[in-house]
């Protein structure tokens, strides 16, 4: 057998408990999508007495996504602290129950403050689990796959898109208009209701585990995560495991408290406005702007009735099947090509949906052409976005931190995407009362100018573990696994299983791994580490 059939592999065990945390993701997706929904159902304007083409009613609608970013910017920097301190699980349940908690408040809403603060409290219970589920996803992933396993994220935000648009679309036809609008945002419940139930079955984090002296814990996990019937004695974990504790004590000297400690270390501050900055980027496209006033865009293309419903519901299921083509072809093209190619393509659709709504728009718009082509370029441009954006911006910023900062890197990346999308939504009801389908050209223009900066100065990380990809941002790296060459992949391979004669068969029985041999695998890591030097 050679070292290569060891390397760690996602079991279905490790892709269950991927997919199971990613109802953590349809939390984000259907919360942040049912806005657009929500708006365009006539009796939530009758309910709270407003009128959607007014200048209030374009504040309100404004307010409605704004504070719900707003409040996800703040979401992102509560969660590290917390993620870190308790775990990842205990921090994925506290998040479940404030998202509970927060849609419940929307669905009783009996005054339009009362909706704005259970918009608001969602969005900052979005804000934590969109940093807390990529963060929990990678650390639970092998190096090979990774692209695939952490892409579960983005592909169920985009398909809770589509269920929040299918939701939309069928509830447009309930008769009683005191039911329509609430039980659309009641069915927020539903997802972190049974992410709570069920987290209790979901192991630790690994990765945090080890961080926080609970080795023998975490390296039971990791061979539960990665068992491999060609690999009886585990080597693949067990490589993880001391891939993991070597760069933790490396890194040791370089932890910082805090976010803002973290910019005085340069390969830190890199990572920073690297996650950052990309987050802010694939917002900058508008892809959330055109999903959350694509039923406004299209009324004001002449489309009304439940049509404009029914292409969002089909608009953002077609986005769930580009993204799962997403997660499947990360791996193996890598993820600057893919999110740079991508977001080049969604912006020269920007510009002819522009072009389109600026020639054919205005509601005594009868040219049925011209409306078909528009929407024929908003599905295109969202192909684009899902086939490369989504999933890969994600995967990347999860995976370029290293673990002791890892929740406060995403959290501080992520926050870049909820900033972006506090600004855009709060302008664009407004906006489009006012300015119209110029509005389109700011994202056009910011767009265009950030997407040269990631061609030509962020890092590829296909194919790296974890610990590796601090090589790329200038750090030491305590054991390189990936450039090894076979011997001494098979000879250090060889080390591990006589220094740990825990077999699988032993496992799968219970067995449990003893604390000195917990110890006698970071040795081996000492003796590879001095091989490489």
């Amino acid at each position: 057998m050679t070292a290569s059939d060891h390397r760690a592999k996602a079991t279905r065990y490790n892709f269950a408990v991927a997919f199971y945390v990613a109802l953590g993701s349809f939390t984000y997706g259907f919360n942040s999508a049912i806005i657009g929904s929500v708006i365009g159902m006539p009796s939530f304007y009758a309910y709270f007495d407003f009128v959607a083409t007014s200048s209030y009613g374009g504040s309100i609608i404004g307010a409605c996504n704004g504070l719900y970013a707003g409040a996800g910017v703040l979401g992102c920097w509560a969660v590290f602290w917390f993620a870190d301190k308790f775990g990842r699980k205990v921090a994925i349940q506290v998040i479940a129950a404030i998202c509970i908690v927060s849609a419940a408040i929307q669905a009783g809403s009996v005054h339009i403050a009362m909706f704005l603060v259970g918009r608001f409290l969602n969005g900052f219970g979005v804000g934590m689990i969109n940093c807390a589920i990529p963060t929990y996803i990678s650390e639970i992933s092998p190096a090979a796959q990774r692209g695939l396993v952490v892409g579960s994220h983005g592909f169920i935000i985009c398909c809770s898109y589509g269920a929040a648009g299918w939701a939309g679309f069928g509830i447009y036809y309930e008769d009683n208009p005191a039911i329509q609008w609430r039980l659309l945002v009641a069915l927020q419940i539903v997802a972190p209701l049974l992410l709570l139930l069920g987290s209790p079955l979901i192991p630790e984090s690994p990765r945090w585990l080890i961080e926080n002296g609970r080795s023998q814990e975490g390296l039971d996990i990791l061979v539960r995560l990665h068992k491999n019937k060609h690999d009886v004695h585990d080597i693949g974990a067990r490589e993880e495991f001391v891939q993991i504790q070597r760069q933790l004590f490396l890194e040791r000297s370089n932890r910082v408290p805090g976010l803002f400690k973290m910019f005085t270390i340069p390969s830190y501050r890199k990572r920073l406005f690297y996650g950052f900055f990309l987050q802010a980027m694939c917002q900058s496209t508008g892809v959330l702007v055109i999903s959350n006033y694509m039923v406004t865009t299209l009324n004001n293309l002449g489309l009304s009735g439940s049509t404009p419903l029914l292409i969002l519901a089909v608009y953002n299921s077609w986005a769930a099947i580009l993204n799962y083509i997403n997660a499947l072809i990360l791996d193996r093209f890598g993820r600057i090509r893919i999110v740079t190619t991508a977001v080049i393509g969604a912006i020269i659709c920007v510009c002819i949906v522009t072009a389109l709504v600026a020639h054919y728009g205005g509601p005594s718009n009868t040219n049925k052409a011209g409306s078909g082509a528009a929407v024929a370029f908003i599905f295109l441009f969202v192909t684009c976005y899902g086939l490369g954006v989504d999933v890969t911006s994600y995967v990347y910023c999860a995976e370029i931190f290293p673990t002791h900062m890892r929740t406060r890197g995403v959290g501080f990346s992520v926050s870049g995407l909820f900033l972006m999308t506090t600004v855009y939504t709060t302008a664009a009801g407004p906006a489009f009362n006012n300015i119209g389908w110029k509005f389109y050209l700011v994202f056009i223009i910011v767009t265009s100018l950030m997407v040269p900066w990631v061609i030509l100065y962020f890092p590829e990380t296909k194919g790296l573990s974890l610990e590796e990809i601090g090589v790329l941002f200038g750090d030491e790296v305590a054991l390189d696994l990936t450039h090894l060459s076979e011997e001494e992949r098979a000879e250090f391979d060889r080390s591990i299983a006589d220094h740990l004669p825990v077999g699988y068969n032993e496992l799968e029985k219970g067995g449990s791994v003893k604390n000195e041999n917990v110890q006698q695998i970071d040795d081996v890591g000492d003796e590879a580490e001095n091989k490489q030097k």
